[in-house]
């Protein structure tokens, strides 16, 4: 794996080379990697991969045309190559007016560190133990887990590094380390599949094995024997580790390019209030550890903590440079997506949240696509459990649920406690006072 001083001594080869050749300004990002894969599956070893992966990235202007490169060889030869060819394609393409650098006033300065790499020095002895104690650990738990598509440690650590011929270069190493588990449940002819992981910067904050098998084969133990429900209008809730996509819905939503292409249901939304005057959700870059953490987007902007709603009402948009060009609006550093993202959480936990729903379904999967970016409608593959009198009756399949998301947003009743869920996003379950529910 390149040093990061390496790699910003290539940064600043490949702007000098782009300069050569009669740029008027570039940009480029170089990237290196290395790490560890194993899998085990029924108690042997199945799969070892050790990875060492490079590339980087070149986008040169002349004036307002742009033209970009890639190349996973850093050899000085193929970073001439990788410029000549962005050089030629901006030369043969149309002039864009918003095309061009990030503004230089918005680019990261003195920026913190947010503490993002943690290298595990594992070898393969040790991978392979935690894996098998993962998996052990679900077949253990109970007869009915019946077979297993394996447990998987994956470790990594790697660099990045940005510059620009605005005098911008910045960077940072990175780790990631997860854990995770699959493995079916049988009971008679009916079989289910389920799994769990955890993700993390430092190794030393995982989950222990131990939880994340178990985790999986109840998971999959409680699928078992589900039921086909009958279509109805009830209340609906989504788990802690399915809520995600519906604010990662609401920010694609709110993404610039959704925006200026006319192509989202809150389009013109600045302002408008969508949910419930309960509700915050943040973007917090700057989170210690965070897995989405960084101090400056893709194209150099200073990334800061912001709110996206406050008390129910949208705040921004979300804005590299190119598309806050189109909006005549300001970068607002998301270059590269959202980073962090959190809403507000209420003080029930799951269990609590389902006595106060009497009636309803849980939700715990979802499958297919089924949203409807322009619109907001809304309809997906669904499984879970069906609730009555405040506790978990039987598990249902072969259901769809059925909406519109500007709906779904302003029936939010309440946000659980039970945010502590693998991933970036922090939020616990949602419960929404009503959607359809069509049965098979």
């Amino acid at each position: 794996m390149n040093s990061i001083e390496q790699l910003e001594s290539l940064v600043a080869d490949l702007l000098s080379e782009a300069r050569k050749q009669g740029a008027s300004a570039a940009d480029a990002a170089v990237s290196s990697s290395a790490g560890l894969s194993l899998t085990v599956r029924m108690g042997e070893v199945e799969t070892i991969e050790h990875n060492r992966d490079q590339g980087l990235g070149i986008s040169v202007y002349f004036g307002r045309r742009k033209g970009s490169a890639n190349t996973t060889d850093l050899k000085p030869a193929a970073l001439r190559e990788a410029v000549s060819k962005a050089c030629t394609i901006a030369r043969n393409t149309s002039e864009d007016e918003c095309a061009g650098l990030a503004d230089p006033k918005l680019l990261a300065c003195d920026y913190p560190d947010l503490d993002l790499f943690h290298p595990w020095d594992i070898d393969t002895d040790q991978a392979s133990e935690l894996a098998l104690e993962a998996e052990q650990a679900a077949r253990d738990l109970d007869k009915r887990i019946s077979n297993s598509e394996g447990a998987t440690l994956n470790t990594q650590g790697g660099s990045f590094i940005y510059g620009n011929s605005n005098g911008f270069v910045g960077g940072y190493p990175t780790s990631r380390h997860t854990l995770s588990c699959v493995v079916l449940a049988q009971d008679g002819d009916c079989m289910q599949r389920d799994y769990w992981y955890d993700s993390r910067r430092d190794w030393r904050e995982l989950l222990s094995a131990r939880v994340i098998g178990e985790k999986a084969a109840a998971n999959a133990l409680a699928k078992l024997n589900g039921r086909k429900l009958g279509t109805c209008q009830a209340p609906v809730i989504f788990r802690a580790d399915i809520a995600p996509h519906l604010l990662h819905s609401l920010t694609n939503a709110l993404r610039g390019h959704a925006q200026y292409r006319q192509s989202s249901f809150l389009l013109d939304s600045l302002n408008q209030t969508i949910f419930p005057d309960w509700v915050n959700i943040l973007e917090d870059p700057h989170i210690p550890k965070g897995l989405s953490s960084a101090p400056f987007d893709n194209q150099g902007v200073a990334t800061n903590p912001k709110h996206i709603i406050r008390d129910g009402t949208i705040q921004t948009y979300l804005l590299d440079s190119y598309s806050a060009c189109k909006l005549g609006m300001q970068s607002t550093g998301n270059a590269g997506g959202v980073r962090n993202l959190s809403i507000t959480c209420g003080d029930m936990n799951l269990e609590q949240m389902l006595r106060e729903m009497g009636t309803g379904l849980l939700v715990t999967e979802l499958m297919g696509q089924g949203v409807n970016a322009v619109t907001g409608d809304y309809s997906r593959g669904a499984a879970g459990f069906w609730v009555e009198n405040g506790e978990i009756q039987y598990p249902v399949e072969e259901i769809t649920i059925a909406g519109n998301l500007r709906d779904l947003y302003r029936q939010l009743l309440a946000v659980g406690s039970d945010s502590n869920i693998p991933g970036s996003t922090r939020t616990g379950s949602w419960w929404v006072e009503q959607m359809t529910i069509a049965g098979g």
